[in-house]
């Protein structure tokens, strides 16, 4: 629970961060980064064949 030392609120870092990062951010980095991997083969293709 924050409580206030020498006129500042103090908290602890999960309490300040206010949640915890879940795998859903994990996921959500690996789609992505894999969509673009993608992408960047498939315009590799259509410009220099396969």
């Amino acid at each position: 629970m924050p409580h206030q030392e020498d006129g500042r609120i103090v908290e602890t870092a999960i309490e300040a961060r206010g949640a915890e990062r879940g795998p859903t951010v994990r996921n959500v980095l690996f789609a992505g980064t894999g969509l673009v991997v993608a992408a960047f083969v498939l315009v590799y293709l259509v410009y220099f064949g396969a």
